[in-house]
């Protein structure tokens, strides 16, 4: 079965962007039933069902890997000495909502190193990256 679990260890974000466009295009120009004659055969081809499902499957893993490097780059932009309020217009966002966003996905990387062993962040980590992260009221990283 294809799921965003498997085609994620297959795939870093352009290898699946590669193909989620190549799949979409090939759904977007393949003609329909009523654009071919008797017999004819469509060129390259609907897609089939499961691949139909992968391009569902991959439009998660991108949105999951797009999702991951953008709270990295926020950690960098911290780590930088970016304030809140020029990280949450960048993201087009208010800087109480970037930092949420942010302390949600910290948050949620601890929590999958403790219960799932999962290559993340460790309790030390996430204190480090909780105390660069700061607080959205105070402009300057810790």
């Amino acid at each position: 079965m294809t799921t965003p679990a498997s085609l994620e260890r297959q795939h870093t974000l352009a290898t699946a962007v590669a193909r989620y466009d190549e799949l979409r295009m090939r759904d977007l120009l393949a003609p329909g039933g009523d654009d071919l004659s008797a017999g004819e055969q469509p060129e390259p081809g609907p897609l089939s069902g499961p691949e139909t499902l992968e391009l569902l499957a991959l439009s998660e893993v991108i949105a999951r890997k797009a999702g991951y490097g953008r709270q990295l780059t926020v950690r960098s932009a911290r780590a930088a000495g970016a304030s809140w309020t020029q990280i949450g217009a960048a993201l087009g966002t208010t800087k109480q909502s970037a930092w949420e966003a942010h302390s949600r996905w910290i948050d949620q990387q601890a929590s999958q190193r403790s219960a799932y062993g999962h290559q993340s962040m460790d309790s030390q980590q996430a204190a480090a990256a909780r105390a660069l992260a700061g607080n959205p009221d105070n402009e300057e990283p810790a």
